[in-house]
């Protein structure tokens, strides 16, 4: 597998986390890995460069570049194997980063950058990112897990297919176990088609729980064959998808989810349980769009 990973850094304990997971899916995919810093220029008409009266180390410049080294230092110190790259780029972080995932094959980012305001469990680029990202978009935390299973949150739309194969290819990449979840409750259920026509409403003790099992296998059909590696672990429950989910993501190495699931209002760019995800895992997520999704 090749394509290119970008990280973007910020100089935050979190982007670090972000540039040591990167360089390894890049090591993982046989690519390479790119650092980005998007820089704005503050308010205040303060000089790039360092000022005329003070130590030639100082100045907006002097820490950018100290940044970005730190970061690529920290890339090749962990996976010394992968050929890194940097650039610094004028503008907001969400833009400079949305423009670097039409040619990337993933982002990474930290789930909490120096901007975040105190409290937030997520800063804004990471979820706008998610939201507005033409490639999947990794969201790491300081400490993630470097084992448990890779967990694959299923709803059976046909948005979420590229979730599925994202999560089964990175199963592979990380010769880990995959839990493929799908929850299910008696009011966003579809009904079955009942088995006597005049009875319309009616349905045996159990229909509704063997139509979401059904749901489950046909999302994940196929892949098993591309994937034989993959120890594929089936978990249907019933209760709700944002708690199922991110109960699920204690032992996790890693949650997929799509960017909107099949109960998504028309115009949202990321749904309800994508965006708890990103608040209240405690693992890395990665949330992928789905094909023809508008950006």
């Amino acid at each position: 597998m090749t394509g290119l990973v970008v990280v973007g850094v910020d100089g935050s304990a979190s982007s670090l986390a972000a540039v040591e997971a990167a360089a390894r899916e890049a090591r993982l995919r046989g690519a390479g890995l790119r650092v980005v810093h998007a820089f704005v220029w503050p308010a205040t008409h303060v000089p790039f460069g360092s000022p005329p009266l003070g130590p030639p180390e100082s100045g907006l410049q002097n820490m950018v570049d100290r940044m970005v080294a730190e970061a690529v230092e920290r890339a090749r110190t962990v996976w010394p194997e992968v050929d890194v790259s940097h650039v610094v780029l004028s503008g907001e972080p969400l833009t400079v980063l949305e423009a670097q995932s039409r040619a990337a094959a993933l982002v990474v980012v930290g789930s909490r950058g120096m901007g975040a305001f105190v409290g937030l469990l997520v800063g804004s680029t990471a979820v706008h990112l998610a939201a507005h990202g033409r490639c999947p978009v990794l969201v790491v935390r300081e400490q993630p897990h470097t084992d448990g299973p890779i967990v694959l949150g299923i709803d059976g739309s046909a948005a979420g297919q590229k979730a599925v194969d994202f999560a089964f290819a990175e199963a592979s990449l990380r010769n880990a176990p995959l839990v493929a979840l799908h929850t299910w409750t008696t009011w966003n259920a579809p009904m079955p088609a009942p088995q006597d026509p005049s009875m319309p409403y009616a349905n045996p003790p159990g229909a509704l729980a063997e139509e979401e099992e059904r749901l489950l296998a046909e999302a994940v059909a196929g892949r098993q064959e591309r994937y034989p590696g993959v120890a594929v672990d089936h978990r249907v429950v019933h209760g709700g998808t944002r708690e199922a989910l991110i109960e699920a993501s204690r032992s996790a190495q890693l949650v997929v989810v799509g960017a909107r699931g099949r109960g998504g209002f028309a115009g949202l760019l990321l749904g309800s349980v994508s965006q708890a995800l990103l608040h209240h895992a405690h693992s890395p997520v990665a949330v992928v769009r789905g094909a023809g999704e508008r950006h």
